[in-house]
């Protein structure tokens, strides 16, 4: 009875209303809640149910009896983390368990999965349902492709029989004609389904932005938008994501490219964590001798270890233009932060190096030495998509809904603390990051 009067109270106060069911408190902790780059210090925040019941002073908000009590005494709260290129690779029990262990264990609240399947769809609604523990999913169709696509025709029927299906979005790979990715990008305009992805070379940064792409990923297309006007971008050796265009990159179309792409309202998922440790200067063996490796299959780690090794030794890679390649990518992700152009985190997980979770706090690092602070990379993470998906939750506000990350260390002092995970709620549940690791060793 004093349980019920008091969160009565505090909702009335929050103008919430409460909803049955387990209630818990994280008590004297150091709020972080994203609606700028501040901390309140020494809170207490009440969960009921999946949404944020109230937040405040530890000294001001009553605990009620008999609700689970997380202590964050020294700790920091973030809104939980999106992974928006991520990949859910099976969906047997023991892959899926390992997978979204690995992403909660990290913080990671939301998936935008970038290549789906029918199984897909009732993933998706069992984690909502709570009859699966994962993180929240948004996923894609099947992959349209140069493979999967055979003429206009067929691209508009593969879109609405999506769309039908139930698919968030539509994936878009290379191998498109440009009549084909305009048939498909028309349709899905029309029934109002994004589509997101690759740019095809038939296509380019100019097609990709006015037909509206919901996001362009990896900064795909955009060294070839880079090249002079009379360079022939589309033969020779481009290399991983037009790595080696970067050699007749010019960077005073870099302003002009931003300045389309802020016009357009097309966001864009950089995953500079996957491009630079493919093709920068550490040696593949350290990337596969990190920690977090422990968690992927041995053959896997062997085999994104001989990826890289083929990538530096490729006929035609030259490591010196691959220097000036990811100095022209963290340029023009700066300039598209400054610009105001959306920018949305994602690692493309699990891929060559990126273990799943652990590689968005790489990705959040790679933001910040490409000139973005803690606080503005932190943004694309929590913020920026939650806008972009038009999702409740991305602060810590009352009434969101508590997917929410408690740290041990402050990331807007040191962004390589976002990876201190401590716990995490997914809609309200609470989980322990060890534990969760504990289970796949």
């Amino acid at each position: 009875m004093l349980k019920r009067a008091v969160l009565i109270l505090l909702s009335t106060l929050s103008g919430v209303t409460p909803a049955a069911g387990a209630s818990l408190a994280i008590v004297n902790v150091h709020v972080i809640p994203m609606t700028g780059d501040t901390v309140l210090r020494s809170q207490t925040v009440l969960v009921e149910d999946d949404r944020i019941l109230a937040i405040g002073d530890v000294d001001d908000v009553p605990v009620p009896k008999d609700i689970d009590v997380v202590d964050g005494t020294d700790r920091y709260l973030m809104p939980g983390l999106f992974e928006m290129h991520g990949h859910v690779t099976g969906t047997g029990d023991d892959e899926l368990e390992r997978l979204f262990n690995l992403f909660l264990a990290n913080g990671v609240t939301t998936v935008r999965g970038m290549l789906g399947r029918p199984a897909h769809l009732a993933l998706r609604e069992d984690i909502a349902a709570g009859r699966v523990r994962g993180p929240q999913l948004i996923t894609s169709g099947p992959s349209f492709n140069g493979n999967s696509v055979a003429g206009v025709d067929m691209a508009r029927r593969m879109v609405e029989a999506q769309h039908a299906a139930g698919y968030d979005f539509l994936k878009i790979h290379p191998g498109l004609s440009r009549d084909e990715f305009d048939a498909i990008a028309d349709t899905a305009n029309a029934l109002g389904i994004p589509f997101a992805g690759h740019v095809p070379a038939s296509v380019g940064i100019a097609g990709a932005l006015d037909k509206g792409m919901a996001t362009i990923d990896h900064l795909d297309g955009y060294m070839a938008a880079l090249s002079p006007a009379n360079a022939d971008s589309s033969g020779g050796y481009g290399g991983f994501f037009g790595v080696m265009l970067a050699g007749q990159a010019d960077e005073s179309r870099i302003a002009e490219v931003v300045r389309d792409t802020v016009e357009s309202g097309v966001a864009n998922v950089p995953t500079e964590s996957l491009f630079e440790q493919l093709v920068n200067d550490v040696a593949p063996i350290d990337y596969g001798s990190r920690p977090e490796m422990q968690y992927m299959p041995a053959a896997t780690v062997t085999q994104w270890v001989t990826a890289k090794e083929q990538t530096i030794g490729e006929r035609g890679f030259d490591p010196e233009i691959a220097a000036r390649a990811i100095e022209l990518r963290r340029r023009l992700i700066r300039e598209l932060h400054l610009a105001g152009a959306v920018l949305l985190l994602g690692s493309d997980a699990p891929q060559v190096f990126n273990v799943p979770g652990f590689s968005l706090h790489h990705e959040l690092e790679f933001l910040v030495e490409a000139g973005l602070s803690p606080y503005a990379a932190l943004y694309t993470g929590t913020v920026a998509p939650a806008r972009f998906l038009e999702l409740d939750k991305g602060t810590i506000e009352v009434g969101k809904i508590a997917d929410l990350a408690l740290l041990d260390d402050n990331p807007l002092e040191d962004i390589a603390n976002s990876r201190r995970v401590h716990g995490v709620l997914v809609a309200g549940r609470w989980a322990d990051s060890a534990s969760l690791l504990e289970a796949l060793r």
